[in-house]
């Protein structure tokens, strides 16, 4: 599994000690946009106490699950919230996470870390996939989240993309070492307030 220890053991060793500019979008921000950091989406988590009704839900929405997600959806480590509850989303690029050229998916987490930013738990996935009716044709969005082992121990985590043929909720593979493009968009939590130690333990 994904380990937040082993994370920032990495995210330290490769030199994380800059503080770059994010943004929620390519242009130019000042500080005080991480002092409240605008909200892109807000999405309601714990509307669904079992799995079963998720499924049932992805499938009214016509939402196309592939077989990665769809195995990521069945692990142990795919919770459901309890209570219900909201929480508010950020998207970043690579680019506004500060990505020069070669760095690594751990580093960009910690970054987006170190201005606060927090993962995504997983159900974040499904919850913005059937409330997010209308992305864009060509959008593709990544969840930046733990990722979950599959059936065969392969990492991976939660993609929402619109291919033209409709919804879809998708699986890819990924680690610390995984280099994304520049152009990869991720998802976070919009934190309510900017960082703290704690901010990426359960």
């Amino acid at each position: 599994m994904f380990k937040l220890a082993a994370f920032f053991v990495i995210a330290t060793a490769i030199g994380l000690a800059t503080s770059p500019t994010l943004a929620q979008t390519n242009a130019s921000r000042d500080d005080a946009y991480f002092d409240d950091p605008p909200a892109w989406k807000t999405v309601s988590l714990g509307t669904y106490t079992r799995s079963a009704a998720m499924f049932d839900a992805l499938d009214e929405a016509s939402v196309h699950v592939g077989d990665t997600a769809n195995e990521i959806l069945h692990r142990p480590a795919f919770t459901l919230s309890k209570m219900k509850t909201q929480v508010q989303l950020v998207v970043l690029s690579a680019t506004d996470l500060g990505w020069r050229g070669h760095e690594s998916l751990g580093s960009l987490y910690a970054r987006a870390h170190s201005r606060g930013y927090q993962l995504c738990p997983p159900e974040v996935a499904v919850q913005l996939r059937l409330q997010y009716h209308d992305q864009p044709v060509g959008e593709f969005l990544d969840v930046a989240m733990e990722p979950i082992a599959t059936y065969e121990g392969v990492l991976a985590g939660l993609s929402l993309a619109n291919g033209g043929a409709g919804l879809m909720l998708v699986g890819q593979s990924v680690s610390l070492e995984t280099i994304p493009g520049r152009g990869t968009r991720f998802v976070f939590v919009r934190p309510t307030q900017l960082a703290g130690p704690d901010i990426l333990t359960r």
